[in-house]
């Protein structure tokens, strides 16, 4: 197996090279239980936000991140947009994104009570990686269908071609590996 050693916000991991596809390898970031990394990430990211009243992200590996850039931005409350509609959500709102990771449509969904808090709200949306930029769309649609406004777009690593990508406010770039034939 292979690895590729990130430095990111003056931590270091080994993250394993995975492939995902025929074609392509990528290098597996997982910040679920790694609270060391997203303390320091959340502090570096925290620098280059712009102002928001809210922050938004996908269920799951972006809330570790939005809880702790919420507690040291002194934010009271953030929402997570939902893979599956709960039996709990009122008139949920719902779009599709089909993510480079999972290689299959998902829903992501916000309750309508979310929704109205979101409206005429400035609203930074967050992950732990942009790569091809699906699952920020889908949040930007969720954002604008509640009536908010899209501050900004965030996240750790911005992988692949999405470095490229003048929109979007990330600490470190990450690869991708094409698999060799």
């Amino acid at each position: 197996m292979s690895f590729f050693t990130l430095h990111v916000a003056g931590v270091t991991r080994h993250l394993p090279v995975r492939q995902i596809s025929d074609t392509l390898s990528i290098a597996s970031f997982v910040i679920l239980g790694d609270a060391e990394l997203v303390v320091h990430a959340a502090a570096a990211l925290k620098k280059k936000l712009p102002e928001a009243d809210y922050l938004l992200t996908a269920e799951a590996k972006g809330i570790p991140l939005v809880q702790e850039l919420s507690r040291i931005m002194g934010m009271k409350r953030y929402f997570v947009a939902r893979k599956s509609i709960k039996p709990y959500m009122a008139e949920p709102f719902v779009t599709e994104v089909r993510s480079m990771t999972t290689q299959k449509k998902q829903i992501l969904c916000l309750d309508r009570a979310e929704a109205g808090l979101i409206r005429d709200r400035r609203i930074l949306i967050i992950d732990d990686v942009i790569s091809t930029g699906e699952s920020i769309q889908a949040l930007e649609l969720l954002v604008r269908e509640a009536g908010g406004q899209v501050a900004g777009r965030a996240a750790i690593l911005a992988e692949g071609q999405a470095a490229e990508r003048s929109d979007i406010i990330y600490l470190e770039k990450l690869p991708v590996f094409p698999v060799a034939d």
